[in-house]
């Protein structure tokens, strides 16, 4: 049975998940068999396994830096909002249904058995299982039927270390006041203390280390800079939605939904020394952009109602028109058609005229299409003519069909049909579709020449030996800031009554 060590945070975006995939690479360098655990994800950032089944990008990183392919038990409960009150629900990689905040509270409990039964089962298979919590163990409202910080501590008798972060200010009282907040059983459960996202000289912090230390008498196992790593996000308080400004040849425009989803199709393009990627959220910020992105949503209509009314659909129909490429990825690719059909409101219900730019109608199903696939890019007209022929790798993930009469984009290994292309115009259902074959760098080639520069400033590593870079980056920055030997004791030590 695997030794368990758990990583939960002072908050939400402390830094838990990346220094989960950072242990998760250190003990497979050290020669362990490692997979990583979190029994409830809520996020929009999500991957299909290779068995079709749904789950948070989070642990999909996790996995891949521990060196084993993604399983839905290491993720058996998925949270998708689909608003500000609910949210999808997905078990063991399938949907259970949509419901409202206070109803998945009073229905969570019988989840429990299967948080359970998913954990021994990765357990029984591995030597090391790294559990990530998610928000922080002081939400003492939630107390009741916790399987996801403190209660999964218990499950799994796993010792636990306590991420702060110090980039947004209060990394003591935080730290102090979420071990104050929890109960003398759980508070022994906390056998470290990782101060994370740290800029400047350590040494200034040395007394208010000893200080914290003194007064939850829980050493402090080290202070994590902010480290220079490129690793996918896990969900909307990403730093990389923050970008505004494109600083290198190409400049990508990512129009950042109200409920994007899946926003790391784009982190493969960041491999690319010439394509600087920003996120835009009004008009003015939009400009002449060598590519508009339109990335997927958790609710189609509603976002692009949202576009609708703030001017971007009018402006980036404007661009289109002017020869701007527009490139629609999921819903945002359903968003490019001129209709919208939901007749058994799986979102907003009725029928919504789409932005135009493709000849397609959508129509909302309740059935969700959960499917990994390889692409081959069909002979393509016009402006996307070079890119005829190219390659991909990736997944579809999505409730709707959608019927076209524009040239079909690619065919797919599932034997479907995907997407379409018009003038300046493509969509695809396939998230991923930068991430492996040659179809990103051929798409950066292209917008080089339009632009009159050198296609060979294209080149770039192959995405999966870029990842492994990253994920040995953020194992050697974690090794050079954390006790590691610490860590292995606390791994190795029988957690006191």
């Amino acid at each position: 049975m695997a030794r368990p060590i758990m990583i939960q945070g002072t908050m939400s975006n402390a830094g838990k998940s990346l220094v989960a995939a950072g242990l998760c690479r250190i003990f497979r360098q050290d020669g362990y068999r490692v997979a990583p655990f979190k029994s409830q994800n809520m996020a929009l950032n999500s991957f299909i396994t290779a068995n079709g089944l749904e789950m948070g990008r989070a642990q999909v990183v996790q996995a891949e830096a521990a060196g084993v392919a993604p399983d839905v038990r290491m993720n058996p409960i998925l949270l998708k909002p689909t608003g500000d009150l609910g949210s999808q629900v997905i078990v063991n990689g399938e949907v259970l249904g949509t419901m409202p905040a206070a109803a998945y509270y009073e229905y969570k409990h019988r989840l429990r058995p299967a948080v359970e039964a998913a954990y021994r089962s990765l357990a029984a298979e591995y030597d090391i299982v790294v559990i990530e919590g998610a928000g922080s163990p002081a939400e003492i409202n939630l107390r009741q039927d916790d399987f996801v910080n403190m209660g999964m501590a218990a499950i799994a008798d796993a010792p636990v270390l306590l991420v702060g972060d110090i980039d947004r200010g209060g990394v003591f009282a935080s730290l102090y006041g979420t071990v104050a907040l929890l109960e003398p059983e759980e508070r022994r459960r906390i056998r470290g203390l990782i101060i994370n996202k740290f800029r400047g000289d350590v040494e200034i912090l040395r007394p208010g280390l000893k200080m914290l230390e003194d007064r939850v008498r829980i050493p402090v196992l080290g202070v994590v800079p902010m480290l220079q790593v490129d690793v996918d996000d896990e969900d909307s308080l990403s730093e990389r939605l923050e970008r505004r400004a494109a600083v290198r040849p190409l400049d990508l425009a990512v129009i950042r939904l109200p409920r994007i989803s899946n926003f790391t199709d784009f982190d493969a393009l960041d491999r690319f020394p010439c394509a600087g990627v920003r996120y835009v959220t009004k008009v003015r910020d939009l400009g002449q952009p060598d590519l508009i992105l339109l990335p997927g949503t958790k609710n189609t209509m509603d976002d692009l109602l949202w576009m609708r009314q703030n001017g971007l659909e009018a402006a980036i129909c404007q661009r289109a028109l002017e020869g701007t490429p527009v490139m629609g990825i999921c819903g945002g690719y359903q968003m490019l058609g001129k209709e919208l059909r939901d007749p058994d409101h799986v979102e907003h219900g009725g029928v919504l005229r789409g932005m135009g730019l493709l000849d397609g109608v959508t129509v909302f199903q309740q059935a969700k299409t959960r499917t990994r696939v390889d692409g081959t890019v069909r002979t393509l007209p016009g402006l996307w003519a070079p890119l005829s022929g190219s390659t991909f790798t990736g997944y579809e993930i999505h409730m709707g069909a959608t019927e076209h009469a524009d040239a079909v984009f690619s065919d797919l290994s599932s034997g479907a049909a995907d997407g379409a292309a018009r003038r300046a115009v493509l969509g695809s259902y396939v998230h991923g579709i930068f991430d492996r074959g040659d179809f990103a760098q051929r798409l950066m080639q292209l917008l080089l020449a339009r632009k009159g520069l050198a296609a060979d400033t294209a080149l770039a590593l192959p995405f999966e030996q870029y990842q492994e870079q990253q994920y040995d980056i953020l194992a050697a920055g974690l090794r050079r800031s954390l006790d590691m030997d610490a860590v292995y004791r606390i791994l190795d030590e029988k957690l006191e009554g």
